[in-house]
């Protein structure tokens, strides 16, 4: 296990407990200081804790596997929005679907349906790649 370096400051440790079933889970790292970020460590901390106990309670096997498949997926997704790393998004969004069965056409049809009833999403999001009536983007300018 690589060893972890804090910049000379003790790590600080925030430990949730699930009351239903005990499970525990500890988080440990050097902590922004703004009480807000403290919060909201400690409210995704008992999320994820309550989340995860959730799971384990459930009696079939299968279905805690494909309970904590989805939420990795949740998470994978969540974590490429706040990077902004929207071809991550897409894909992981791809993904989702596909596993739903549902197939590339009918993305494309969800897609034209939020379109026409939200407006153009800008920024060349789209759930299926490249909308069939859009020109492609222009090239980035070569510095």
């Amino acid at each position: 296990m690589p060893s972890r370096l804090y910049h000379g400051r003790m790590p600080e440790q925030y430990a949730a407990t699930d009351k239903r079933t005990g499970l525990e889970v500890t988080v440990t790292g050097n902590f922004p200081g703004h009480p807000q970020d403290r919060i909201r460590i400690a409210r995704t901390t008992n999320l994820f804790t309550r989340l995860t106990a959730t799971i384990l309670s459930m009696e079939q096997e299968s279905d805690r596997r494909e309970a904590f498949v989805a939420v990795e997926t949740q998470m994978e997704l969540a974590e490429a929005l706040i990077r902004r790393d929207m071809a991550e998004v897409q894909r992981l969004l791809q993904e989702t679907l596909a596993k739903m069965g549902v197939s590339p056409e009918q993305m494309r049809e969800i897609e034209e349906e939020i379109r026409k009833r939200l407006g153009d999403l800008g920024g060349g999001f789209s759930l299926g790649g490249p909308s069939p009536d859009e020109p492609p983007p222009d090239p980035p300018p070569v510095s």
